[in-house]
């Protein structure tokens, strides 16, 4: 299932080097980290209005255009899908009570 994450991965590093009036991913990079977070934004809440409509396919669609801005955000900051897919698994079979109990800090809420 990975596969197609480690590939889109490559091409997004690639690119890095393109030209931004070529690429989409490249002109995004040009732009800066804001406009990557922005892009993010944009796309779940496209994906919370798909949800709440509750087609489908819109919401496949949706989940994929935020998907591949969060692959392009991994990306624009040298990281790899595969991190992401071992924090899940590292995750997997733990209670999420338990999980995001191991993340606070003491004495927060």
């Amino acid at each position: 299932m990975s596969d197609i994450l480690a590939r889109l991965a490559d091409v997004l590093e690639a690119r890095k080097q393109a030209d931004p009036d070529s690429s989409y991913v490249a002109k995004l990079y040009a732009k800066g980290p804001d406009a990557i977070l922005k892009k993010i934004g944009e796309e779940a809440t496209e994906t919370v209005m798909a949800a709440k409509d509750g087609v489908a396919e819109k919401i496949v669609y949706e989940v994929a255009d935020l998907w591949f801005h969060c692959m392009v955000l991994l990306a624009q900051r040298g990281l790899r899908p595969e991190l992401v897919l071992a924090e899940l698994e590292r995750r997997f079979g733990l209670s999420g009570i338990d999980e995001k109990a191991s993340r606070a800090s003491p004495g927060a809420d």
